[in-house]
């Protein structure tokens, strides 16, 4: 794998810079922030690559990943497209030897993850996907203080979002574009989770409800599910479950909450609760959450191209949530719990 000398000698592009959040010129900026140098843009919509130089002056615009990579000298590619596009692009840019950055969730199959590893290590690049949300205040605080024994020995983890809303009319609600109901939140939600349950994951049982709001978008057969919920059973006797439903009418305080053998934890924005039973009464600890440092992602990123810094997001790292996510999606079509291939 190629050393840099320092972190403004990687230069970094992306492809995707479209008008929804934003996210190509944030991307960029917190590169940038990382001392990276902002190099280069490829979008389809020429509108969006005049938005890309008005933010960066100078910056090198291209109608496509594959004119990028054979035109520009970028190091660093940061995708940002649609998730069932994830796959064939990055292997588009690991096999032409750059380093590459997924926006999450990295694929859709798990089958896809092996193909982009595979092609990273064949080619000696960094392969990575944009887990930015592991630096939260709420994950932050809850690694802290579940880790210290705060409610006992953890038993098990519910993670959940949802209301009860219907689909908008994006490419977010086509289930073969997104991948599900599952994938968007789910993804963040199970990466919070991975880091509360550190044993090799043994099986995944899902379910979904489909139907009823698809006669409310234009995606008709292709809308996503309704509601969908996963078990996920761990070698080490602990569990957890993932609930994401626009079905939901009464949405609870919290997104994750962990039962330990001494009490319970709930993780929340602005602040974490903890709850213990002593004696006929709950106690109950509120604790302020530390502010998210999402610019920790970047930056460990340059540090490890540059230093040799461990490098937190790994690849196998971000194949978890999305092996989960798959063999659940198998599983509620199959009607039967699948067994993990990955711990």
């Amino acid at each position: 794998m190629k050393k840099y000398q320092r972190a403004n000698d990687i230069k970094v592009g992306v492809v995707g810079y479209g008008g929804s959040y934003n996210m190509g010129k944030v991307h960029l900026e917190e590169m940038q922030k990382a001392g990276m140098t902002p190099t280069a843009v490829a979008e389809i919509d020429a509108t969006r690559l005049a938005a890309a130089v008005r933010d960066f002056p100078g910056i090198e615009t291209y109608p496509s990943l594959a004119t990028m990579l054979r035109k520009s000298e970028v190091d660093l590619i940061t995708i940002i497209t649609p998730h069932n596009t994830h796959a064939p692009l990055a292997l588009q840019a690991l096999q032409a030897g750059r380093h590459v950055v997924c926006e999450k969730p990295m694929a859709i199959r798990t089958a896809e993850c092996d193909a982009m590893i595979q092609a990273a290590k064949k080619n000696r690049v960094v392969l990575s996907t944009y887990h930015n949300r592991h630096w939260d205040g709420p994950i932050v605080n809850a690694v802290q203080q579940v880790g210290s024994g705060m409610i006992g020995e953890v038993v098990r983890v519910e993670a959940h979002m949802g209301s009860r809303s219907q689909p908008g009319e994006w490419w977010r609600t086509s289930k073969s574009i997104s991948g599900g109901v599952l994938y968007d939140w789910g993804v963040h939600l199970l990466e919070y989770s991975l880091q509360l349950i550190r044993s090799e994951i043994v099986e995944v049982a899902g379910y979904a409800k489909r139907g009823y709001w698809a006669a409310h978008t234009k995606w008709k057969k292709d809308t996503n599910e309704d509601e969908a919920f996963a078990t996920v059973r761990f070698k080490s006797g602990q569990w957890l479950t993932l609930l994401i439903s626009a079905l939901d009418s009464n949405p609870r305080r919290g997104f994750l909450e962990v039962t330990g053998t001494e009490g319970s934890y709930v993780l929340d924005w602005p602040f974490n609760e903890c709850f213990r039973q002593e004696g006929n009464q709950t106690t109950t600890r509120r604790f302020k959450n530390l502010a998210s440092e999402g610019w920790r992602y970047y930056q460990n990123l340059a540090d490890h191209l540059t230093k040799g810094e461990k490098l937190v997001i790994t690849a196998e790292w971000a194949r978890r949530p999305i092996h989960i996510l798959d063999l659940a999606d198998r599983s509620a079509q199959k009607g039967m719990a699948l067994r993990a291939k990955y711990g």
